[in-house]
């Protein structure tokens, strides 16, 4: 289909010649009937003005007659009376009373006979069908050529009627076609048909997302430009202080052993380099609006034994006690947004609870819904931070927690993106030790439908 507008012209056009046909074919069989049975009182009626008419006692009479009618009066059935020039000498059809089809004279009749009493005669008076049906035609035909006529008049009112239906659309292909490739505001169509307003809202929406996704983009190119920021120039500043320090060593020929912590600082501040680009990356990737996830079966308990296996280390050296608690959680879920997820939580408990603290995790099903809730032992979150902890880069008290521990504030950010992609809620509070943080995920157990959501960090 390449118009809508010839479209609807031939599909409309073609219905009401359809529609006009079958009413005019039915109108033309009760139009014929109704004339046939006014022909046949024609004749009935010419038969008794026949009979009425005086009959001649002496040879039959022969009457110029035209050729559409034709007539015989008898008397009896032997002695021919009357008859119009038309009609030949013996009887038009047989004696019976009625009407019914006959040949003769080349030409098909309506033949109507009739018995008249009080002269114990016959009366058959003939009309030619081919006429009758001429004239019915031509009657018929008075009356649908009108018809006919007006089916290039509507169409010419429905390619108008048409086209002005269709202007709304023409306006919105407008307003797009007139659209730079930056320009992500609001189609500016104002009161559209009820048929195009899905169009029109779902176009908008769309604009919508694209300008908070490039939104989100800018900010984030921003955001990550200015975090980077700071460990490269601490690794120029620690690099440039270890080259003078080598140099110092060779003059003074003294051991490598007595450099100072430049080294150590350069190794950390490499590692701290490295867990800022991983999480840029992991928050990235786990962007709703970006991330393919691939849904599965799994338990969300067999995964949390797995993660805190591979991050014991990290346990053990600050002689902290991990304890998982629950049981079996099947779910539908992205097991590698869920392992990412589960490692920023466990990250975030490890560095926040102090030496020889206490990190419990739970995982198992709850009614229709899987609860994971990680909870520590670290000094919490003040209840009013609980809003702007989901922010990219956010920290609680600055740059640097008042525990001293280095981060970069993106954990919880990336926690929330992979949360939304699972149609989770986040439920922030403290832990059960009474100051920690304890976080709470509720996921639902059925596979969540695509993922629309606009910002995910907020």
């Amino acid at each position: 289909m390449k118009s809508i507008r010839v479209f609807l012209l031939v599909a409309l056009l073609s219905t009401i010649i359809l529609v006009n046909f079958v009413s005019a074919l039915h109108g033309y069989r009760a139009s014929m009937a109704e004339a046939q049975q006014l022909f046949d009182r024609q004749l009935a009626a010419t038969a008794q003005l026949l009979t009425a008419m005086p009959q001649p006692e002496t040879a039959a009479i022969v009457v110029r007659q035209t050729e559409d009618l034709a007539f015989q009066v008898w008397a009896g059935k032997e002695r021919l009376l009357m008859r119009s020039s038309n009609a030949p000498q013996e009887s038009i059809a047989p004696f019976e009373e009625g009407y019914r089809e006959i040949n003769f004279s080349g030409y098909r009749w309506r033949v109507f006979t009739h018995f008249a009493p009080e002269r114990r005669g016959w009366v058959q008076v003939a009309e030619r069908i081919d006429l009758r049906y001429r004239l019915a035609d031509k009657m018929i035909l008075e009356s649908v050529l009108p018809i006919l006529l007006g089916i290039p008049v509507a169409g010419l009112l429905i390619w108008l009627v048409v086209g002005r239906g269709l202007s709304s659309l023409r306006q919105l292909a407008g307003a797009l076609q007139k659209k730079r490739a930056e320009d992500l505001t609001p189609l500016p169509l104002e009161e559209p048909p009820e048929e195009l307003l899905p169009v029109v809202k779902s176009t908008n929406a769309l604009l919508a997302r694209l300008q908070a996704s490039f939104d989100r983009e800018r900010r984030f190119s921003a955001d990550a430009a200015h975090e980077l920021r700071t460990p490269i120039s601490a690794i120029r500043v620690h690099a440039h202080n270890l080259e003078l320090e080598l140099r110092d060593l060779q003059h003074q020929h003294r051991s490598i052993e007595e450099v100072p912590d430049s080294l150590g600082k350069l190794k950390g501040s490499v590692e701290r380099m490295t867990h800022l680009v991983e999480q840029i990356l992991d928050l990235y990737r786990t962007t709703p609006d970006h991330y393919p996830a691939r849904f599965e079966p799994l338990d969300l308990y067999q995964l949390a034994r797995e993660e805190i296996a591979e991050s014991y280390a990290a346990f053990a050296a600050k002689n902290q006690s991990v304890e998982l608690r629950g049981g079996a959680a099947p779910l539908l879920g992205d097991r590698f947004a869920l392992a990412i997820l589960l490692k920023n939580l466990l990250g975030n408990a490890n560095k926040y609870t102090p030496e020889a603290g206490h990190i419990e995790v739970w995982a198992r099903t709850e009614g229709e819904r899987v609860t994971l809730r990680v909870e520590d032992s670290g000094p919490g979150i003040p209840e009013a931070e609980y809003p702007r902890i989901f922010e990219r880069f956010y920290r609680v008290g600055g740059d640097r927690h008042d525990t001293s521990v280095e981060g970069c504030g993106l954990g919880l950010s990336i926690v929330q993106h992979i949360a939304q992609l699972h149609h989770a809620q986040i439920e922030l509070g403290q832990s059960a030790s009474g100051q920690g943080l304890s976080v709470r995920i509720d996921f639902p157990q059925q596979a969540p439908l695509p993922n629309v959501a606009g910002e995910g960090d907020d």
